[in-house]
């Protein structure tokens, strides 16, 4: 990926509200190849804001730093870049994927699927603002009757795109269904750049079947990571061996958890982190927790050293 050589090809997918500092840093750990961070508003008007604040913030970080930028204008997305190159982003990676209604009625996401021409004209813009590799993200198209993603692939590669991402959906999908990758295969046979499968991505099975279906060249990782970080080193683990990697013991769940949740708490402080550390417990023991008992007494917890306590006591409960 432009000057980069990354350890392996299982990426992280950028998800709003989810891949913040401290989850990248627990993901990467445990074998994500490269992460890439919430995006960002190329609204400069917003940069100052604590939540676009808390984005922005690499401190402490390993491995490349790539930062997802959204909007629609080509001025203002060459700014967000340059901004975020100046902050430390080491690869720029231009968001046309989102399918959020908040996102698309700015004409930002995978709206800007339905138009070709500015979609050629924000990555010009973004691809000569910087001198760091740029990436793009899309889905199939904008709905089943307009899957695009060929054409936005030849275009992308055609102005200087490193790396090409596409969701198997459509915009119009949302998440709903099953992706589907003969798009993406598609796609990988009209260019000649990495692309990289995305969209169900859950097990290190699921991850082999659609690298060998569709000759992509990695994959991305987005809500099969929520609650399970260990599915970076299994699928990197599975398709180098072709043997499955044990399921993390019991004592391994907690630590991770428990770091996790404490970074969250330092990251957030005291107020916004236990009410940000409660999506996360809950993604951690779906499968453990099934009647969400535990869950409801976690979510009434307001203080970080009681939420700390009472996993502390769950675990403890468990291996007794």
């Amino acid at each position: 990926m432009g000057p980069y050589r990354l350890p392996n090809n299982i990426m992280l997918a950028p998800m709003a509200g989810v891949t913040d500092r401290p989850f990248r840093q627990m993901c990467s750990r445990l074998g994500a190849g490269l992460v890439v961070s919430e995006m960002l508003s190329s609204n400069p008007q917003v940069w100052k804001s604590a939540k676009s604040q808390q984005r922005m913030n690499h401190d402490g970080e390993s491995g490349i730093r790539s930062v997802q930028i959204a909007g629609a204008d080509p001025d203002l997305m060459a700014e967000a870049a340059q901004f975020n190159v100046k902050n430390g982003a080491q690869i720029v990676d231009i968001n046309m994927g989102c399918p959020a209604k908040k996102v698309n009625k700015k004409l930002a996401g995978s709206a800007l699927l339905q138009y070709p021409k500015l979609v050629e004209e924000i990555i010009q813009a973004v691809v000569n603002a910087v001198d760091v590799p740029v990436t793009l993200k899309i889905r199939t198209g904008w709905d089943p009757d307009n899957k695009n993603g060929v054409d936005i692939a030849e275009i992308a590669q055609r102005n200087g795109i490193q790396s090409l991402a596409v969701h198997g959906r459509t915009r119009a999908c949302m998440y709903k269904g099953q992706a589907e990758y003969d798009t993406i295969k598609a796609i990988k046979q009209a260019v000649d750049i990495p692309v990289v499968a995305n969209g169900d991505i859950d097990s290190a099975a699921k991850a082999k079947a659609v690298l060998d279906y569709t000759g992509a060249d990695a994959v991305m990782v987005g809500r099969g990571a929520q609650g399970n970080p260990w599915i970076f080193r299994e699928i990197h683990h599975y398709l180098q061996t072709g043997t499955f990697l044990a399921a993390p013991a019991m004592e391994e769940v907690k630590q991770v958890m428990l770091e996790h949740i404490q970074n969250v708490h330092q990251f957030y402080g005291c107020h916004l982190g236990p009410r940000i550390a409660r999506k996360h417990v809950s993604w951690y023991l779906a499968e453990q927790d099934s009647d969400r008992s535990f869950c409801r007494h976690f979510n009434g917890l307001e203080q970080a050293e009681a939420q700390i306590d009472a996993l502390q006591q769950y675990f403890e409960e468990i291996a007794a």
